[in-house]
């Protein structure tokens, strides 16, 4: 077995008030996220309750987390392989299924990714790239849903 990794991250909730969770419309699901040295994550919650919707929700940073882990692994494949990457653009688009009380699972996690090379790759090529980044990206080894790499062509 591997050597153990750890992270630290402080989520302070910043929407208490004197009446706290009285009732549940009567708070407000602003927080922070914050790792310590970098700049605070100004977070809400993703239901429609009392939500600034400038601030980011936990499924948005947890769909992030896997696309960027994505993107990282890819330019390591492909610097490994002697491929020059110019450009990385992932537009990610995650399902989560909702059940009776407002929330369920996700069920699927979808990568876009748009590459730009230094050299004309082919399609192959790529595909075995973004293959073998996809299996070893930790972040989307670690759920119980797909994951798939639908790679975007530019023509």
């Amino acid at each position: 077995m591997g050597a153990l990794q750890t992270y630290n991250v402080t989520v302070d909730w910043t929407g208490a008030d004197e009446r706290g969770t009285a009732s549940y419309t009567s708070y407000s699901r602003d927080h922070e996220v914050r790792v310590e040295g970098k700049p605070t994550l100004l977070a809400t919650s993703d239901l429609k309750v009392r939500t600034d919707v400038s601030r980011y929700r936990a499924e948005e940073l947890f769909v992030g987390s896997i696309s960027q882990a994505q993107m990282l692994w890819f330019l390591r494949t492909a610097a490994k392989h002697g491929v020059v990457v110019l450009a990385y653009t992932d537009r990610a688009i995650a399902t989560q299924r909702v059940e009776g009380a407002g929330s369920g699972p996700f069920v699927e996690v979808v990568l876009r990714p748009r590459v730009s090379y230094a050299e004309p790759v082919g399609e192959e090529t790529a595909a075995r790239l973004h293959h073998e980044a996809r299996e070893h990206n930790h972040v989307a080894r670690s759920v119980s849903f797909p994951v798939r790499v639908e790679p975007v062509h530019a023509h």
